[in-house]
């Protein structure tokens, strides 16, 4: 099965990452034919204003997908800026997508009220969910993996391939299924969304003695005093990051000691954070190994593999848009 999917570049990824998007990748990658790419443009609709290097980023951002296991021979990893046709595509999409689709879109009002901080009332912006379209059906995707939050955007990346068709006469796009992934959510170390604006991530690069000053400092059970008083992993952040990274018989032991109170906050959090060094060591070692003029060249034949694919999707869609012919 052919899978689309990307990540925005705009900083170093964490925990959150890795359970909510990587781990899936990686499965996907030995089953199906994976396209991951930088979503450059897209950090541009809502992180414009930041001045960031993208280029940069996006080289970093492709170096962290290796470390963690993407397989640059099993997936198709490229850049959706160095793929022209992406841009080409979004403009045509543009002009059939009804206003009103875009307006109505629940994610769009959501994020609006989330990120009222930011100056984000543009045409971009807006018209984020048309780009996404594009980049999904210019590979013929057959599903894209995505989070309960994302099926509005989906949704209408198949209004808009049936809209295409019905206009135009040409069946010339796969209509993307949705892959629902189950994903650990795994909060910040304050209890609040993982993210880098809120200093309270375990970023992928970050050392053990990093894990450690960030976890020693974490929220657990606030009602807990004393170290023999018995606990709550209920209500234990770092009860939280036991269950989505440690093993089951280190689960099992935190949780039953805890309410019994015969193992301390300080030993339970050290436990923890053996479980994230286990975790991301190997992932700090491949990083190692990889220097930019790797990452370059792996991205460079991602984008020429990518390059081929849109140029014969994008032949068919001009003649169907211009010519009125589904011949190509």
């Amino acid at each position: 099965m052919r899978i689309v999917s990307g990540m925005r570049p705009t900083g170093r990824l964490h925990l959150g990452h890795y359970l909510g998007v990587l781990k899936n990748w990686i499965a996907l990658q030995n089953d199906h034919d994976c396209h991951f790419f930088v979503a450059d443009w897209h950090a541009l609709s809502t992180s414009y204003e930041e001045k960031l290097n993208l280029k940069i980023l996006g080289r970093e951002l492709v170096k962290d997908w290796i470390a963690a296991g993407i397989d640059p021979e099993k997936a198709t990893l490229f850049v959706q800026s160095a793929v022209k046709e992406h841009a080409e595509l979004y403009v045509l999409l543009n002009m059939i997508t009804p206003l009103g689709w875009l307006e109505r879109n629940p994610t769009y009002k959501d994020q609006l009220e989330q990120m009222r901080h930011k100056e984000i009332h543009t045409a971009g912006f807006l018209t984020y969910p048309v780009l996404q379209t594009a980049d999904i059906v210019l590979y013929g995707a057959e599903a894209v993996p995505i989070g309960e939050d994302q099926k509005p955007h989906l949704e209408i990346a198949r209004e808009i391939v049936r809209r295409f068709h019905h206009l135009f006469g040409c069946e010339v796009f796969t209509e993307p299924k949705e892959m629902l992934t189950e994903t650990a959510r795994l909060p910040g170390l304050d209890g609040r969304k993982m993210s880098k604006s809120y200093n309270n991530a375990i970023f992928l690069t970050d050392t053990p003695e990093e894990v450690w000053a960030k976890l020693k400092v974490a929220k657990t059970d606030t009602q807990r005093v004393r170290r023999n008083d018995p606990g709550n992993p209920d209500v234990c952040l770092v009860f939280d990051y036991h269950k989505a990274l440690s093993e089951d018989t280190v689960v099992e032991r935190v949780n039953a000691e805890c309410r019994a109170g015969t193992i301390g906050c300080f030993e339970c959090k050290k436990l923890c954070a053996q479980s994230i060094d286990r975790l991301l060591e190997p992932m700090r070692e491949r990083r190692e190994r990889l220097d930019d003029a790797t990452i370059d060249a792996i991205v460079e034949a991602g984008n020429e593999r990518a390059k081929k694919e849109a140029a014969a999707t994008m032949e068919k869609v001009n003649a169907a848009v211009f010519e009125i012919s589904c011949d190509v």
